[in-house]
């Protein structure tokens, strides 16, 4: 069994922080990522508000910049799932389909993933008119009517990106008003082409030939419907932790997200957590790369302890 000083898992911005921070203290560094490096980052067309970049940065091109001096520093890279963890011995054990990887510590950094709508036909229409990522799949629809589902920042961000490349944007909204930041929901109210359907549900996914055709919402009111004829409908409502992995293993709330101390540990000695998978009060890049910094800096200490 290899074994490594610090495992990190998850490679958004958060797990490669703490990757890099741990490498650059002479640890060995282990970093899984089921999917590709970067997360959710590498999936944003663009981010305003990283401090540096006046004009904004993409996703995908500071994921892999990330990536690149993860890799300079000596960050063992595996892309590989992490099926099950063994978090109760000094020694932490964790498993993937090509065998098991021994750490002094542990760094969890697996993010969170898009919450479902939760109606009849959303899972066969994945791929098919409904989607999770909008900059990922935005495209297949330029110049189409579009519906994006949703009041947060990611809503808005969708909505005012789709925008650009669609012909009508309707924004769809079970509150009367948008909780996206005022910035956000001013730069949704600047598009022209964006139609806020406020105190809205999505009822029906309309179908044919296996892919979406339409949308059925309904006003929480006064239960009038109305139908939006579309081929893409854009969920935005929400995350759900990656946490299934460690039920039992470390402390979880009742959404499901990680507890931890200000510096990321746990209840479980060496097993810290960072990013948008803990409890904590805001999710974004700029905190999740702290996070990282901070767990980092912990779980060195507990190697050398």
């Amino acid at each position: 069994m290899e074994t490594f000083d610090i495992a990190v898992i998850g490679a958004g911005p958060a797990g490669m922080t703490a990757a890099l921070y741990s490498a650059r203290a002479g640890l060995s560094v282990v970093m899984f990522e089921e999917m590709m490096p970067g997360g959710q980052l590498a999936q944003t067309d663009k981010i305003e508000n990283y401090p540096g970049f006046p004009g904004g940065i993409g996703g995908f091109e500071l994921s892999m910049a990330m990536k690149e001096q993860d890799d300079g520093f000596g960050v063992v890279y595996r892309n590989e799932a992490v099926s099950a963890v063994d978090f109760t011995g000094d020694v932490k054990t964790l498993t993937t389909a090509n065998g098991q990887v021994s750490a002094k510590a542990v760094i969890i950094a697996t993010g969170a993933r898009s919450r479902k709508l939760g109606i009849a036909g959303e899972a066969e229409l994945a791929g098919h008119g409904v989607s999770y990522c909008a900059t990922c799949d935005g495209n297949f629809f330029r110049g189409q009517d579009v519906v994006v589902v949703g009041g947060g920042n990611t809503a808005a961000a969708d909505a005012v990106y789709l925008s650009r490349i669609c012909n009508t944007v309707h924004l769809v909204h079970r509150r009367g008003e948008m909780r996206a930041t005022a910035a956000d929901r001013h730069r949704v109210a600047q598009a022209d082409n964006v139609v806020f359907h406020g105190n809205k549900v999505v009822d029906e996914l309309q179908q044919q030939d296996g892919a979406v055709v339409g949308v059925v919402i309904r006003d929480v009111n006064t239960g009038e419907t109305q139908t939006i004829p579309t081929r893409a409908v854009f969920v935005a409502i929400g995350k759900l932790p990656n946490t299934e992995a460690f039920v039992g293993q470390v402390p979880l709330t009742d959404a499901g997200y990680i507890r931890t101390e200000e510096n990321g540990a746990t209840e479980v000695a060496g097993v810290y957590a960072a990013g948008d998978v803990r409890e904590k009060l805001l999710r974004q890049v700029a905190t999740a790369i702290s996070d990282g910094a901070i767990a980092a800096e912990a779980a060195a200490e507990s190697c050398s302890a």
